[in-house]
């Protein structure tokens, strides 16, 4: 991340948001990019820190959930 404090536009952060097993999500790539690192690297964080994290923090996407949600992307773009 930046040394700089940076001001996150609400409609960046909101377009990346999306409806999942009636939860707001975003996926590990755009949050990724708000804190200007690796997806990895974020991934291997939270796992190393994962008593730090509420249970339902992050979860895996079925095959149908992802095909879904690439189809739901590629509409809103």
């Amino acid at each position: 991340m930046k040394d700089k404090k940076t001001i996150i536009l609400r409609e960046r952060i909101e377009k990346h948001i999306y409806f999942i097993r009636q939860q707001k999500v975003m996926l590990s790539t755009d949050l990724a990019a708000l804190y200007e690192v690796e997806p990895r690297v974020l991934v291997q964080a939270v796992k190393r820190n994962i008593e730090r994290f509420p249970e339902d923090f992050m979860f895996q996407l079925s095959e149908k959930e992802f095909a879904d949600l690439k189809s739901q992307i590629v509409i809103s773009s």
